[in-house]
């Protein structure tokens, strides 16, 4: 008998132990889900501005090519005549100096 309110009193507070192990565990239950939703309704939106960004990152290269292209035909439709144009110009320049200079 003295056995038995020997190891009673234990498992009492043993008892109460595991209540209180269940109340905490319920608690956090409920306080983490609302965050776990939150971050699920976060981190979708975070996904859908990253779809946009990389559409938005896709088209600014497709620019970025154009405007190279771009480039490259008016460099060549303008340059050739230019360069012509400067080469006539020296000549020009260089025979009025020499005619100059006589």
């Amino acid at each position: 008998m003295l056995l038995v309110l020997f190891t009673a009193v234990p498992l009492l507070k043993l008892g109460r132990v595991l209540d209180e192990t269940r109340n905490s565990i319920r608690d956090l239950n409920e306080s983490v889900s609302p965050l776990l939703t939150e971050l699920t309704e976060t981190v979708t939106a975070t996904n859908k501005q990253l779809a946009r960004v990389d559409v938005i990152t896709e088209n600014v290269a497709e620019v970025s090519a154009n405007i190279n292209s771009l480039v490259v035909v008016f460099t060549s439709a303008v340059g050739s005549p230019l360069a012509k144009f400067a080469g006539i110009a020296q000549s020009l320049a260089s025979s009025l100096t020499g005619k100059k200079k006589k």
